[in-house]
């Protein structure tokens, strides 16, 4: 019995310990609100009893067969966990995959762009009013700090009940930073070119006003006509479709540059 605690004495032993026992306690910790535990309890138990007593008895008499075997045993639990575990791990891998640092790390602009665009294109169809503007390297936070804060990832559904007519959020701008809708109902300031068709109303005028104080992109939907427009650096681009909106933003957004082709102020 001695023998089994020998390893103690040698601290790369005590460090291994201690590293089985953290990757344990974490693998717990997963399986948390599950059936795992339980499973795990009794998988443990008679792990325990396998390994230790039956260990000892082995070597105690000399039984080489059963020895080879049990020396061998972890592997085959290592498979057996990966069968038993694996509804448990799936979920936990889905909640280590939607963790705020790993979504930092892998942000997915891309697929956030495409609900945009499918957004603004549904609204455009039933002439719901929008204004969405897309943060880039300039913080939007005074706008957020005036506005509904959120935190929820970027969906079709969202931005179009967000602003379906009569809903509390519907008046004002949302404010998308990454994958991430950050605020609704916020106010922008008002563009002050004179050059700017006097045709335009609130909404418009708001949309090239915040990327004048900024490098954000601007979205607008026309309740009136449904119309897309898109607004960069105080610059209007307008009777935009889905394919061509899409383009538009993965060019500036995606490869950062500064302004859409051939974009220009467009009169009433």
């Amino acid at each position: 019995m001695l023998d089994l605690f020998e390893p103690l004495a040698n601290w790369k032993a005590v460090v291994e310990v201690l590293i089985l026992a953290t990757v344990l306690y974490g693998f717990l910790r997963l399986l948390q609100e599950s059936l795992g535990p339980s499973v795990l309890r009794g998988l443990s138990f008679f792990t325990v009893v396998l390994l230790v007593v039956l260990l000892f008895v082995a070597r105690k008499f000399d039984m080489r067969v059963i020895t080879a075997l049990l020396t061998n045993f972890p592997k085959f639990i290592a498979i057996a966990l990966l069968i038993i575990f694996q509804p448990e791990l799936r979920r936990a891998m889905v909640r280590l995959g939607e963790s705020p640092m790993l979504r930092r790390v892998f942000r997915a602009e891309g697929d956030a762009l495409s609900s945009i665009v499918n957004a603004v294109t549904t609204m455009s169809e039933q002439h719901i009013g929008a204004l969405i503007a897309i943060e880039r390297d300039v913080p939007l936070t005074p706008y957020v700090d005036g506005g509904i804060k959120m935190d929820s990832r970027v969906t079709r559904e969202l931005l179009v009940t967000i602003f379906y007519p009569g809903t509390p959020l519907h008046d004002g701008a949302a404010i998308i930073r990454g994958d991430r809708v950050i605020a609704a109902a916020c106010l922008f300031p008002l563009t002050e070119n004179p050059e700017v068709s006097r045709g335009l109303g609130t909404r418009h005028r708001a949309g090239i006003g915040v990327t004048e104080q900024s490098d954000a992109i601007a979205i607008m939907v026309s309740e009136e006509t449904g119309a897309v427009s898109v607004a960069v650096r105080g610059t209007l681009t307008r009777g935009m479709k889905g394919e061509e909106l899409d383009r538009v933003l993965r060019e500036i957004y995606l490869e950062k540059k500064e302004s859409p082709k051939d974009s220009e102020v467009s009169s009433a």
